[in-house]
């Protein structure tokens, strides 16, 4: 079967079907990911999150000073 030809096929799948396909690739996908990247030991897992939340992690990283600095700015924005 070639891309095209399973493209067509999901296509013509109802809407939640599609989006249960959608959510097992990226799951799929985010599990070849990870599986290739090397954590540190400080990192933990977040596998209670829904696996299309799971496939956002890691796309942007914040150097520690940065991350610091985010919370500091959400601490005074929330606190004044």
């Amino acid at each position: 079967m070639t891309w095209q030809e399973l493209q067509n096929q999901a296509l013509q799948l109802p809407i939640s079907v599609r989006w249960r396909l959608v959510q097992s690739l990226l799951a799929s996908i985010e599990q070849e990911t990870l599986s290739s990247r090397s954590y540190s030991s400080s990192s933990t897992p977040m596998t209670g999150l829904d696996p299309w939340t799971q496939s956002l992690l890691g796309v942007v990283e914040l150097s520690p000073e940065d991350s610091k600095e985010s919370y500091i700015d959400y601490l005074e924005a929330k606190y004044k």
